[in-house]
């Protein structure tokens, strides 16, 4: 029989039982992908993260949806991180400590921000942004119960990726983001012809007063069938607004999660020029829910 520690941790939030919930399992080296996998259909959320040693990084990490491993993820990221602290595997340096992770889409660096010796904050920075394929708006909004008509006037639908490529589909406004809905059968079928891990839908304007962007994030069985935050869809949502110039700050509020009843929000900021993005930082809060143990064996 053999245990492992573990915190459950919910993300982009300050309060418990908002943002989106991951499970960080510590000292995960001698789990198989195949185990890690079972744990996470166990788990059932979103997504689980493994912590695991790193010979290029201060830490490594895996992270897997209930269905497949995901090569890069917000919400884990930030989770994992403080769990970490939380568990004393990570000691604060002052306000600002800077560590490197190792996951499958390469190193990154997260900024851990803390005031009076309690973490405020922590930021990702994602990989530069690639821009890949572009779809039809007629072929893609159909799957989500959408017509064309819907989508964000001159604007591409395009896959993005910052470590994972995800397909941006904005929408006009906020009645179509909330008309959404997955045809099963039509995005299955979208997705094994497609380029992308996953879709985010979006518009221009916040849940609440201090949001510039709105999202949601689909998935299907055994995958959860909505997110509450995507912290990775996000870095390649901001790059995508700011490439194509249909936002006018580099910085903002974004928000998801809250027609869900577990509001969540993001700190984005787009580095680089339009045209020459260098990176795309994402941060929030977290809030430690359950710390306990895992006993795998007989």
């Amino acid at each position: 029989m053999v245990t492992y520690p573990y915190r459950l941790v919910d993300a982009f939030t300050d309060r418990p039982l908002g943002g989106n919930p991951c499970a960080v399992i510590f000292d995960a080296d001698l789990l198989d992908a195949a185990t890690m996998q079972a744990i996470a259909r166990e788990m059932n959320l979103s997504e689980t993260a493994f912590v695991v040693r790193s010979t290029v990084a201060d830490v490594g990490a895996r992270y897997f949806t209930p269905a497949e491993e995901i090569p890069l993820a917000g919400h884990p990221t930030i989770a994992t991180i403080f769990a970490l602290v939380d568990a004393g595997q990570i000691t604060l340096a002052g306000d600002a400590t800077r560590i490197t992770l190792e996951l499958p889409a390469g190193v990154i660096e997260v900024a851990i921000h803390a005031r009076d010796g309690q973490v405020s904050a922590i930021v990702m920075s994602q990989l530069a942004p690639r821009f890949l394929m572009v779809y039809d708006p007629a072929e893609v909004l159909p799957a989500f119960g959408l017509a064309a008509a819907d989508a964000l006037p001159g604007a591409p639908l395009q896959t993005v990726s910052t470590g994972t490529p995800q397909l941006m589909i904005p929408l006009r406004d906020h009645a179509a983001l909330r008309r959404a809905r997955v045809d099963v059968a039509a995005y299955s079928a979208l997705r094994a012809r497609g380029d992308f891990f996953s879709p985010h839908l979006f518009c221009i304007g916040g849940a609440t007063a201090s949001g510039r962007t709105f999202a949601r994030h689909f998935g299907v069985p055994p995958d959860s069938p909505e997110d509450p935050f995507t912290g990775s869809a996000t870095g390649g949502m901001a790059a995508y607004l700011w490439h194509y110039g249909l936002i006018d700050t580099p910085t903002w509020i974004a928000e998801q999660g809250h027609w869900m009843g577990r509001p969540g929000q993001a700190t984005v900021e787009v580095v680089g020029p339009p045209e020459a993005i260098t990176t795309v930082r994402v941060g929030g809060g977290a809030v430690v829910v359950v710390r306990g143990e895992l006993t795998l064996g007989g």
